[in-house]
Parts: C-alpha cells; sequence; structure tokens
C-alpha cells in the first residue's frame, strides 16, 4: 500500500520518541526520570474538574457548532481583552483541538506549495513539518544562547524572499524560554508590514513569564492587529493538557477559511473540554499564579544546578518551564565520532546510562543542546540534576 509523499516529509516528534523510550525502560522496572515532555506536573485545578463534571451532569455531550461554542468564544474575547488589551469579535475566534491543530488549521488555509515561512530557531519541533506538510518551505533564522535568544532583525530581513508569505513567531519560547524583548517585537512588526507578511504568534506560554518580564503580543503593536494570528490555548497556563482546547484570534476572512477546513476535518472540539475551558478562562485565576510561582522557583534552582556542571551553559529562561543548556563541550569526549545529529546521541546516551529523559536539540535546530522540562517536582529535578551533573563529571 502506498504513503502519500508528503507523509514522507514529516518525521516523528522528537519529545514523544523520547517520551516512549523512557516508558519502555519504565515497564523494565527501571528507575527512569523524564524531563522531556512539556506538561505542567500540577492537577487541573478544582473548579475546571468540576465544571466539567457539570456540563456531563447538564447533558452538554452534543455536537457544538464546529469552530466552537459561542459561549467558549465569548469568554475567549473577554480573557484576551483582559490579558492583552485586545478587543476581538467572536466571529474572529476559532476553537480547535489543542494549540498544535490551531497551527495546523493555519499552514493549511495560508500556506501553498513553494511559500517560504520564516522560522526562529530554537523553534517547536512541530513548526517545520506542519509547514513542509502544506508543500511549504520553512527558512530558519538561527538565534544563539549568549543573546538570550533574541533574533537579529538584520538576519530576518535576509531571509526574506518573494516567496515569503509569514513569520512564525513562539514568545516565551519552546525550547530556549526567550521572552522576545519589546524593540523586537516592534521591529519584527516593521518587517512584517514592510513586506506584506503574516505573524503567526505562538503565545500558548504567554502566563508563564519570570523577572517581571513582558509578554508582548505582536497583535498590540500599530498596524498588526489585522496582519497578526494568536495561537493560544488552556494546555500550559491551566494544566490542562489533555483536555485538548486551543484557539486562534486574527482577522474574521482567516478565522472562517479555517472553520471551513475544520468542519471537514475534526468538527467541533470535546463538548465537555469546551464547557470547562469557559470556566478555566472566566473562573478564579489564582492557580495560574500559583503554579507561575513555583516554575520561577524551580527555574532558580535548574539554571544554578546546570551552571555549575563544568563545560555546561545555560542561559536563564525568561519564561515558559524548559532549559535549553549547551553540552556540546562534552560531544568528542562522551559521543566520540558521531558527527550528525550529536545532541540526540547524548540524549540517548543519558538515558541509557543515567536513566534520565531529554531531548534532543537537533529536534529543535540546535544541535548543540538538549531540552529539559522544569515541570516536574522538586524531588524529581533534585535527583534527575544529580544523575545529569554525573553524566558530565
Amino acid at each position: 500500500m502506498r504513503i502519500a509523499r508528503r507523509i514522507e516529509s514529516i518525521s516523528p516528534s522528537a519529545t514523544m520518541v523520547m517520551k516512549l523510550k523512557a516508558d519502555e525502560l519504565k515497564r523494565e522496572g527501571k528507575d527512569v526520570l523524564s524531563f522531556a515532555v512539556g506538561e505542567p506536573d500540577f492537577p487541573t485545578p478544582d473548579n475546571i474538574v468540576e465544571a466539567a463534571k457539570r456540563a456531563m451532569d447538564e447533558g452538554h455531550t452534543r455536537y457544538t457548532a464546529a469552530s466552537g461554542m459561542a459561549e467558549l468564544k465569548e469568554a475567549i474575547v473577554e480573557a484576551t481583552t483582559r490579558d492583552l488589551g485586545l478587543d476581538y469579535e467572536p466571529g474572529e475566534v476559532i476553537v480547535s483541538n489543542g494549540a498544535k491543530h490551531s497551527l495546523l488549521n493555519i499552514a493549511m488555509t495560508l500556506v501553498n506549495p513553494g511559500d517560504e515561512v520564516i522560522i526562529l530557531s530554537p523553534y517547536w519541533v512541530t513548526y517545520p513539518d506542519q509547514i513542509k506538510l502544506c508543500g511549504g518551505r520553512p527558512v530558519v533564522v538561527e538565534t544563539r544562547g549568549e543573546d538570550d535568544f533574541q533574533p537579529d532583525l538584520g538576519e530576518v530581513r535576509d531571509a526574506i524572499s518573494d516567496y515569503t508569505v509569514g513569520i512564525l513567531l513562539n514568545t516565551p519560547c519552546n525550547p530556549s524560554g526567550a521572552v522576545y524583548e519589546r524593540e523586537i517585537m516592534e521591529g519584527l512588526a516593521e518587517i512584517a508590514i514592510e513586506h506584506d507578511l503574516t505573524l503567526i504568534s505562538d503565545e500558548i506560554y504567554k502566563h508563564i513569564i519570570f523577572d517581571g518580564r513582558e509578554h508582548i503580543s505582536p497583535a498590540t503593536l500599530d498596524g498588526l492587529r489585522e496582519r497578526t494570528l494568536i495561537v493560544d490555548g488552556a494546555a500550559k497556563s491551566y494544566s490542562m493538557t489533555g483536555w485538548r482546547i486551543g484557539w486562534v484570534l486574527g482577522p474574521a476572512k482567516i478565522v472562517k477559511a479555517m472553520g471551513a477546513l475544520q468542519g471537514q476535518s475534526t468538527s467541533n472540539p470535546n463538548t465537555i473540554a469546551q464547557m470547562a475551558t469557559i470556566e478555566a478562562l472566566t473562573g478564579p485565576q489564582d492557580s495560574v499564579s500559583a503554579m507561575n510561582e513555583q516554575f520561577e522557583r524551580r527555574r532558580d534552582f535548574v539554571v544554578e544546578q546546570l551552571s555549575a556542571v563544568p563545560d555546561v551553559t545555560c542561559a536563564t529562561p525568561g519564561g515558559a518551564f524548559y532549559a535549553f543548556p549547551d553540552v556540546s563541550a562534552h560531544y568528542e569526549r562522551l559521543i566520540p565520532g558521531v558527527d550528525e545529529d550529536r545532541s540526540e546521541a547524548m540524549a540517548m546516551k543519558l538515558l541509557g546510562e543515567n536513566l534520565i529523559s531529554v531531548v534532543p536539540g537537533c529536534a529543535f535546530g540546535a544541535d548543540d543542546h538538549v531540552r529539559l522540562s522544569f515541570a516536574a517536582g522538586m524531588e524529581q529535578l533534585e535527583e534527575g540534576l544529580r544523575r545529569f551533573a554525573r553524566a558530565f563529571a
């Protein structure tokens, strides 16, 4: 049986690959500590769980509109005004099966074969594959740890061609934790307007931000609201990863087109999860700040421990819940003879010999690094970082 060429162009998710390998070792009785998956270890807040129970008791178990129920769109509009100071209409919102699905909807709606989309490395593993799936070409602009992973605006300009249709941003960033500075965002806005580009802004980590930094959505900048697509969701801020609710805010014409696509692909997201997300957005927000405080404490501990390992450097993440240390100084000594995807070989060595699971940086377009999620309890982090230090001793 033949497989379509479009599928052959994409790779399995490196995050899921490492999780599966760790799970295999756990089933064998090995004491594996996994820092691969970006999933908060906190339970979904009680008020959200109770809202889901009420939804079932009240019979909210049927189809909704394919693009999401009106009540949830209203809640997203209100939350966006509260969080970003932006006013949208419900017709400018589409609710999907998680932010990953939202991003695929955007790629399928905007990218024609041969089109180019600029992405900034390190990037989330899914970005380039979704662009390729649509026949497009991801054009990578590298950022560097010594620059706090802030993009060079000149390099972004140089990457633009006659085929460029958009720039995909993620701030706070997975995997680097970078929070783009205002002057960088204003520079990207200027470039987008000058070249008539769409800005795709993945803001799924916007509430997980440290040191009093400012999250800047490009849609808040002059001239950018009508050329920005904001991608967001409930997974990270409300510890609702398995509920699978994400959304896009943007111009009504684009949102309507994505709605037509979704109507012929998945139809509506889970009705019960939609009802729970209404409560997440409109109910008490105490859990969001409480989780953020814990993440910041863990960030401080993880960066301190990583920086104490000889010849390992780690930029301090400004947001999200990942550390992205540079371990390349140890490659020749620990994995001699490996010339390509060396971070993958290093990740497999850490898993096999030290029983810690991390994600190789090559999956994010940055082969000198590995990614560790600190969305785990302090006891697990303490033991995991002891093993990490021993591995590089």
